[in-house]
């Protein structure tokens, strides 16, 4: 009997401290639900994202709003971001992002682009663009809600031929917010970035030294709006819906554009480093030729 009162004890005081354990794992956040783009790194920790993304059309608008069919292109697009967290407060980071791109045009197959060509007629790719980047917690009690501040600089060749990525320095600000609500289970998040182009008008451009077609975009202001709505299954997954509302405003250039996209998507913690990401999106309306494609993304992340 005496043998059984502590075998009983033993497996209550086991059960109790796997509850404990439990309990505690639990009500510690996730990678994917604390790690949002509004949260900022602690001093020293390190996160490094390799984001991929596929985007292929087969329409476009005309000078209006009506759809018309083109031969496909495709534009593939890595982007490579490295940050660190420098203040004691976590309320500052700094970075690195560097893009590849890959472009087909002229009716090529979308999976094409992966052949990394660049044969000055239809297929153009390369190192296109390098940011030094800064994130920054403005507000010290209202931990949910920061800014990150880039300059991306064209460091590939100006010359005729197929467009490859914007002839123009740009610089970019996002600003981000989110709100987690029901329990946890939900999370809205929302973005505003400006982005201002630097650089000549097209038509000021020489054609027979300078790719006309890169500098569309000079002189000009992109403004997408973009929302989130995110449920968690679990504390190390969640699936998401997301709506964009882009504009391209004229300040010389002579050009505008604006377009709206929606898209799904979802992301799992694979590891206490490493999350993976998948997402799809659609341009479902655009002015001014504007692509009305699909957009294919996947991205694996490192936070340590």
């Amino acid at each position: 009997m005496k043998k059984n009162r502590i075998a009983t004890a033993l497996f209550v005081a086991l059960l109790s401290a796997y509850s404990g354990i439990a309990q505690e794992d639990e009500s510690t956040l996730s990678n994917v639900q604390e790690y949002t783009p509004s949260k900022l790194l602690k001093k020293g920790q390190w996160d490094i994202k390799f984001f991929n993304s596929l985007y292929t059309q087969t329409e476009q608008t005309d000078a209006r709003s009506s759809s018309v069919d083109i031969d496909r292109q495709t534009f593939f697009t890595n982007t490579t971001e490295i940050y660190t967290g420098v203040s004691n407060s976590s309320r500052v980071n700094v970075g690195l992002i560097v893009q590849v791109r890959s472009n087909t045009l002229e009716g090529q197959g979308a999976l094409d682009v992966f052949q990394f060509e660049d044969n000055g007629v239809d297929a153009r790719s390369g190192v296109t663009t390098i940011a030094p980047s800064i994130r920054v917690q403005p507000f010290k009690n209202i931990s949910n809600f920061s800014f990150t501040s880039s300059v991306y600089f064209p460091v590939f060749e100006d010359k005729p031929g197929p467009y490859l990525d914007k002839r123009s320095i740009f610089w970019e600000t996002k600003f981000f917010y989110d709100k987690t609500f029901g329990g946890g289970d939900w999370q809205i998040f929302t973005e505003a970035d400006f982005g201002f182009n630097f650089g000549e008008k097209s038509s000021d451009a020489d054609p027979t030294t300078s790719n006309v077609g890169e500098r569309f975009a000079n002189n000009s202001l992109f403004l997408p709006l973009s929302a989130f709505l995110s449920y968690f299954p679990s504390s190390k997954s969640t699936i998401f819906v997301n709506g964009q509302q882009a504009f391209l405003l004229d300040l010389g250039n002579d050009f505008a554009q604006n377009y709206t996209q929606l898209g799904f998507g979802g992301k799992y913690q694979l590891t206490n480093v490493l999350n993976l990401e998948a997402s799809y999106g659609k341009i479902v309306r655009g002015n001014n030729f504007q692509g009305l494609g699909h957009t294919f993304s996947l991205g694996l992340r490192a936070l340590f």
